[in-house]
């Protein structure tokens, strides 16, 4: 494969690839080439030389052999759901699988396959009618490939454990176009790699999940006002350091009508639901809810209870550190954070890694931090900016530069209680030591298997598994 940053010859690629895909190659001077570059991060402002809208599995293994004959670079948009603009490659090729959105379940086995591009959403909807549930993310429109091969925190975490946990297959092509199966039984190699590595091993077209019985969870939102931010956190660190598998909590800091407001988001998946209104009873009783939306529901509705702050379109720009604990120097900072935040739109998010995720043996997947800890996400949003006079296409939007200072100020602050690395999906490309050293005593493994699978680095989500 051509070294990255070149451009090879795009010429007889994009030659190729017409008569393969016809009108599902975009280029810049067709119409709707903008509409696929873009991605859920508006900042995102990369711009391929071709996207290649793929309909199934051998057509990703054409154009990754076009691709690779070619000498072109390659990106893969999957979910689309992508902050860091992995997805896109200036000057490179784009394989879209967002037309491969297909969910098949076998309720009688408990297993779902995925097509590449489905989103959280996609899985969780097939399943649900037959009293089943995936471990996902908390955002339906997240991507499953790009979630589950990092890793995937989310609210079944206790019970069920990571997305990549419950991941028992994967169909993928490598970077010469031949594909392969992965799994307990096939390429077990990289079946271990995918559950962990990223996406960085080559296109995952297919993806295989372990279902679980839960016809129903508790589930919703507390909200608190911001002067009790520093109370709340210090009452959640409390309750979740004894909390049982079945009840995971996320906590923070989202967007409110006047201002940013401290918030508690508990799933209680156990079967008694007496037992998970009393821990949320304690939750309330850490404030004074100015929001109080928990109940009972399907799982499907409670991945919907973020989409309104997850807005497609805004600017974003995301940090991260991993926690053991919400320590109170921890809590002071986030509350300091949120108390003089640089946009409306931004958030403070702290996911919680604990139960069933923390008993697997770190060598097991190449997510190597198992111990119960809290992945903390920074997330600096704003609006492209509008000035009178400026017709929409020369609006200059809203300099990044003092959001990038909120959101550096907010490690910066957390850096002397934070565990080393932090979860890949959430650093940034200048984060590869980090991100390294997240992977523990299993990078070496990583790096060797990037090798095998991937030598002339075709796919890089992750460049810090490359030596």
């Amino acid at each position: 494969m051509t070294a990255v940053g070149t451009t090879g010859d795009l010429t007889s690629a994009a030659r190729a690839l017409r008569s393969l895909l016809g009108e599902r190659l975009c280029t810049p001077d067709r119409t709707g080439f903008e509409a696929a570059r873009r991605v859920w991060n508006a900042a995102v402002t990369r711009q391929p030389a071709m996207i290649a809208r793929c309909a199934d599995a051998g057509e990703v293994a054409a154009v990754v052999r076009v691709a690779h004959d070619a000498g072109v670079p390659l990106s893969v948009r999957a979910g689309g759901h992508d902050w860091a603009g992995r997805a896109l490659r200036d000057g490179g090729l784009v394989i879209d699988l967002s037309g491969m959105r297909e969910v098949t379940v076998d309720p009688a086995g408990r297993t779902a396959t995925a097509q590449g591009g489905a989103v959280s959403i996609d899985l969780v909807t097939a399943a649900a009618p037959h009293g089943l549930v995936a471990a996902t993310g908390v955002v339906g429109g997240v991507g499953l490939a790009g979630l589950t091969t990092a890793g995937g925190y989310g609210p079944l975490i206790g019970r069920f454990g990571l997305a990549a946990d419950n991941l028992i297959g994967a169909d993928v092509v490598l970077a010469d176009g031949t594909a392969t199966t992965a799994g307990p039984d096939a390429d077990t190699d990289l079946w271990w790699a995918l559950r962990g590595g990223g996406a960085n091993f080559g296109v995952v077209t297919a993806l295989r999940y372990r279902l679980h019985e839960l016809p129903v969870v508790l589930a919703g939102i507390l909200m608190f006002p911001l002067a009790e931010g520093r109370a709340v956190l210090n009452g959640y660190a409390e309750i979740v350091a004894g909390a049982p598998d079945e009840l995971t909590v996320m906590a923070g800091f989202l967007p409110g009508p006047e201002g940013p407001l401290a918030f508690l988001c508990p799933f209680w998946s156990g079967a008694d639901l007496t037992a998970g209104e009393r821990a949320i009873e304690t939750m309330r009783s850490l404030g004074h809810p100015i929001v109080d939306q928990v109940g009972p529901m399907p799982y499907a509705a409670a991945l919907r209870m973020f989409d309104a702050a997850i807005v497609d379109g805004n600017h974003y720009l995301l940090r991260s550190r991993w926690l053991a604990d919400v320590s109170p120097p921890a809590a002071d900072a986030l509350a300091d954070a949120a108390e003089r935040v640089s946009s409306p739109y931004s958030a403070l998010i702290v996911n919680r890694f604990h139960g069933a995720a923390a008993r697997v043996d770190p060598g097991a997947t190449a997510f190597a931090q198992r111990t119960a800890h809290q992945a903390i996400e920074v997330i600096a949003a704003w609006q492209p900016g509008q000035q009178p006079g400026h017709p929409p296409a020369q609006q200059p939007g809203d300099s990044p530069d003092r959001h990038r200072a909120w959101a550096d100020s907010v490690v910066a602050a957390l850096d002397p209680v934070a565990m080393p690395g932090g979860y890949p999906n959430l650093l940034g490309p200048d984060d590869d030591p980090r991100a390294r050293e997240s992977f523990g005593a299993n990078l070496q493994r990583l790096l060797t298997l990037k090798r095998r699978y991937d030598p002339g680095n075709a796919f890089s989500a992750i460049p810090a598994l490359v030596d």
